[in-house]
Order: C-alpha cells, then structure tokens, then sequence
C-alpha cells in the first residue's frame, strides 16, 4: 500500500486520482485496516471486531465503542467516524489527509482507536 503516516501536512497537493486508482487505493486501505486488526486478535492484544460492506468497514472494540471507515467514491474521499469525532480525508502526496487541518489518516485513525481500546495502536 503507498498510505504512509508522517508529519502533517498543510494540505499537501497533488493530481486528483482516477476513479480506479481511489478503487485500488481505499481498497487496500481498507484491507490493511482489516489485517492490522486480525494480527492484534491472534495476537491476543485487543479484540476488535470488523465488519465489512463495500466500501464500509465498521470496528467495533470491547467496551461497545465503534470506528467507521467510509469510503465515498462520488467525492473521492475517506470519511472516519470515531467517539472524539468525524473526520473527511482526500488523497494527497502518497496519503489520505484531513481536508480541514492536512493530518493523516493513519495517525487518526491509530489515536482514536488508542482512546477506544485504552492502549496504544498503530496502524
């Protein structure tokens, strides 16, 4: 996968994606998502659950807590929604990047799910 977390950017630029590079991008996103969260369960470091549907993945942690992943391909976005909040990302130099604030989704997504599980994770 080409996501890579780093320092923030201010709303780095780059060329728009295709629709089928957003297709293979959010799809691998969405399936490094799902395999980090397999390997902490065999792991036995947290139980979080995943449920897929298309573009939507839905992680749900033991103390009842959810995170949505959502892809909206007509906006060529990301959208996370966590307890602390709702977030919209769009592809940017090699990332998916806050389209308010330029921070990466990864590090979001690692930090609420930290807040969520009550120890340290890392997408």
């Amino acid at each position: 996968m080409s996501t890579t977390p780093g320092a923030p950017a201010a709303h780095a630029a780059s060329a728009p994606l295709s629709d089928a590079e957003y297709q293979r991008e959010t799809q691998a996103l969405l399936a490094h998502i799902e395999a980090t969260t397999d390997r902490w369960l065999q792991q036995d470091l947290v139980d979080i659950d995943t449920q897929r549907s298309g573009g939507l993945l839905e992680l749900s942690f033991p103390d009842g807590s959810k995170i949505v992943v959502n892809t909206q391909p007509p906006l060529h976005e990301v959208w996370l929604a966590a307890r602390g909040g709702g977030y919209h990302y769009r592809w940017a130099a090699g990332r998916w990047v806050d389209t308010r604030d330029g921070s990466d989704f990864t590090q979001a997504l690692s930090d609420h799910a930290s807040r969520q599980a009550g120890l340290p994770l890392s997408f």
